[in-house]
């Protein structure tokens, strides 16, 4: 299987925030007179089924964390306009190193997790979808992220590793291109179009596809799969840096790489 480049650019300033109670190793920043650790957590979306059922660490101490989730693009571009964040973790290494060479970052690029690349497909798989090569069988509907989020330039590795293969139909790339009809602004959005049965497939990542009951998955070669890298890192726009980096080593090591299992991740490779 082969390990994407991801190439980082600007995107739009969006934020959805939610917030989870979690807890933190270090209580740098308080909340009112609760005592309370606020940590602020800026994730990509593929994260947040993972981040929001981290069990073990909320209940290590009374901590809150915040955490906002979209595109790993858009959360870069909204630290660099000073949006303050304890912990960005993206799903790439492209977008935390962005961040390292402006000089915005505090400590080092930590790889935590990793996840093979899925296509998914309504349940009941209308559109009969059988094999990858399907993706650019005339009339097929296929959603995908912007070409800003990350998973957008992993999947055109895949694509590229797929049209490589025996069998694979003359122009396979060029006419999955033709296929899609939508481009969502992260890969959950797209994920979403295929459970509602808006689209016929979609290229997410395993971990997203592992999360849903509404859709099934559609066997890749191994030797065509992609490993995305997930890495993270402390802003220098952070309020409770300690925290960050604390929350950070948890996600590192073997609890945060047990809790991260459950949703689908493996360890970084």
């Amino acid at each position: 299987m082969t390990r994407a480049p991801s190439w980082p650019a600007a995107g739009i300033l969006a934020l959805t925030a939610v917030a989870v109670l979690a807890a933190c190793g270090s209580a740098i920043a308080t909340s009112g007179t609760t005592g309370r650790t606020v940590l602020t957590v800026f994730a990509a979306a593929s994260l947040a089924d993972a981040l929001a059922a981290t069990e073990s660490y909320r209940s290590a101490t009374d901590t809150t964390i915040v955490l906002s989730t979209d595109s790993s693009t858009t959360l870069r571009t909204q630290i660099e306009q000073g949006a303050a964040a304890d912990a960005f973790l993206a799903a790439d290494t492209a977008n935390p190193d962005t961040l390292a060479a402006a000089g915005l970052v505090d400590g080092d690029v930590v790889p935590f997790a990793g996840t093979l690349l899925a296509i998914v497909v309504p349940s009941a798989n209308p559109a009969g979808i059988a094999s990858p090569f399907d993706l650019a069988r005339p009339g097929i509907k296929v959603v995908a992220a912007g070409a800003r989020v990350p998973i957008s330039s992993y999947a055109m590795t895949l694509l590229e590793n797929l049209a490589t293969l025996p069998g694979a139909p003359a122009g396979f790339v060029a006419g999955y291109a033709a296929n899609v009809v939508s481009h969502e602004d992260n890969v959950r959005a797209a994920l979403a179009k295929v459970e509602l049965g808006e689209a016929d497939a979609a290229i997410v990542y395993a971990s997203d596809a592992a999360a849903s009951s509404a859709v099934r998955t559609i066997a890749i070669s191994a030797q065509a799969n992609v490993v995305a890298t997930y890495a993270a890192v402390v802003p220098t726009t952070a309020v409770a840096p300690a925290a960050g980096h604390a929350f950070i080593k948890w996600l590192a090591g073997p609890d945060g790489q047990a809790a991260l299992a459950r949703f689908g991740f493996e360890p970084a490779p």
